[in-house]
């Protein structure tokens, strides 16, 4: 541990966490660590001179479920979270499963990926296609937020000394999943996760949502909303519409890399002419 270290807080309620960062604004809140070892090379790690630990407020800590939501705090780790089974939406299940192997998904807490500055980590995509809200909280008031309107890359959401506090994801009934993560950008190749979910009721298609997260954020509701009402198998024809506004939707966008958008427009298509004829 680097010699700048200079003191760690232990709150163990929001009211000591933020009476901390109010007497001391520099301080970092300290989740599970894991991106602030990955940023380092050095052999000796080196931490702020302030840290908020995270770790003591039980609020944090807590997972609850209702008939609609399951609620889970910014504190619990990703490997609980996989643990919990089929009350879990199988796309969040499957993307967190994916991020590394089982000691950093021991350590790694949901809060610090949703909030990792500058790249959207794997929970991005599944939160955002599965309608999530996040509770943001300071010392005065809270508010909620979509996953999708926090995730924008052009719309930095936290405040000062605001906290990410909950997640809350509708625990509605997804007939099929789809996930795939792409590229690595510990590798500097970019990449990110897609999730591709539906709804089937009666042959009817009734729900779609196709979003890819990294670098990026990629959605097209036109494309997902054309499909919404028709009958399955699809056409040969929707399915080509629906593949054409996705390869447009890719020629147009800066990010991720072109091989990454082409990698994305193979599987896209690979899934959507499976529902056609």
């Amino acid at each position: 541990m680097a010699d700048q270290l200079n003191q760690v807080f232990f709150p163990r309620s929001f009211g000591e966490l933020f009476g901390a960062w109010t007497r001391f604004p520099e301080a970092v809140p300290f989740a599970g660590g894991t991106q602030i070892i990955r940023s380092q090379a050095e052999s000796e790690l080196r931490l702020p001179a302030s840290i908020l630990s995270l770790g003591e407020v039980p609020e944090l800590r807590r997972m609850s479920r209702t008939e609609q939501y399951l609620e889970i705090g910014a504190m619990v780790k990703l490997r609980d979270i996989t643990r919990l089974g089929k009350i879990v939406p199988e796309a969040l299940t499957r993307s967190l499963e994916g991020i590394a192997g089982p000691q950093l998904r021991g350590l790694a807490t949901i809060g610090g990926n949703i909030c990792n500055p500058g790249y959207l980590l794997d929970c991005a995509a599944p939160l955002i296609a599965l309608d999530a809200v996040y509770e943001l909280r300071g010392s005065q008031n809270s508010r909620w937020i979509s996953a999708s309107r926090f995730s924008s890359p052009a719309n930095p959401t936290l405040k000062t000394q605001e906290l990410l506090t909950r997640v809350r994801i509708p625990l509605d009934q997804w007939d099929f999943s789809a996930y795939r993560k792409f590229g690595n950008r510990d590798s500097g190749s970019g990449g990110g996760v897609l999730i591709f979910i539906m709804k089937n009721r009666k042959n009817i298609l009734t729900d779609l949502r196709v979003v890819f997260a990294g670098e990026c954020v990629l959605r097209d509701r036109n494309s997902e909303t054309s499909l919404t009402g028709k009958r399955l198998p699809l056409s040969f024809r929707d399915a080509q519409e629906f593949s054409a506004q996705w390869r447009q939707n890719l020629r147009e966008a800066a990010q991720p890399s072109p091989i990454i958008r082409s990698e994305l427009l193979g599987f896209i298509e690979s899934l959507i002419y499976n529902l056609a004829d």
